[in-house]
């Protein structure tokens, strides 16, 4: 039976998230990189809407969208339980991982309508960078609020929330270094995002 395959980028925080989890829970999988945006992607005979992570199964099968690969993967093995069983305790850390999803949303929307070459300068709209840039301050405030003096975003250990929000907030040191004032804004979110540095699956997965 061939092994899992995730096909993905090095670039793509949504990726990087599904190959913390797979690290985390000791996970076999190939990784082969794509760049969706090449004209030459073969990517949508995977995934229709053409976007990373897809996840290859045993059998060939594929599932798309990181929260449903992550979702999935941690019902494969006991190992680093990342995701309460059930529950208001699994709606809270789902939550956060909808905020962190949120923002890189946000960001690469910011992003994208800055650097694109499908649009000229001249049809290049300041106004919608500046309110996708409100949401990603909204958003981190939101999150430093939420995890308060605590180690972890929820209970004493990592689980995917922590896992979310980090590779949110890499992904945007990554892309928008001019916006790293939030580590001295939000020092309990940059707190945060040192301790899972030290963790192996963190630092063989960093944006590049």
């Amino acid at each position: 039976m061939a092994a899992m395959q995730l096909i993905g980028s090095l670039a793509s925080p949504f990726v990087r998230k599904v190959r913390v989890v797979l690290a985390e829970k000791k996970l076999d999988c190939d990784f082969v990189l794509s760049n969706p945006w090449a004209e030459d992607s073969t990517l949508r005979q995977s995934n229709p809407l053409g976007q990373v992570p897809c996840l290859l199964m045993e059998g060939g099968e594929a599932v798309f969208d990181s929260r449903v690969i992550v979702e999935y993967l941690d019902s494969l093995s006991p190992v680093g339980k990342l995701l309460p069983a059930a529950g208001r305790d699994r709606i809270a850390v789902k939550t956060w991982e909808a905020l962190a999803d949120g923002l890189m949303d946000a960001a690469i929307s910011a992003r994208l309508e800055k650097t694109w070459a499908g649009r000229s300068d001249a049809q290049r709209s300041p106004a919608w960078i500046e309110r996708k840039l409100g949401q990603v301050q909204n958003t981190l405030a939101a999150m430093s609020a939420a995890l308060g003096d605590q180690a972890f975003c929820f209970g004493v250990n990592l689980s995917l929330a922590d896992i979310a929000v980090v590779c949110a907030l890499d992904w945007l040191d990554f892309r928008f270094p001019e916006l790293q004032a939030w580590q001295t804004q939000y020092p309990n979110l940059a707190q945060l995002q040192s301790r899972c540095a030290l963790r192996a699956s963190f630092e063989a997965t960093r944006p590049q």
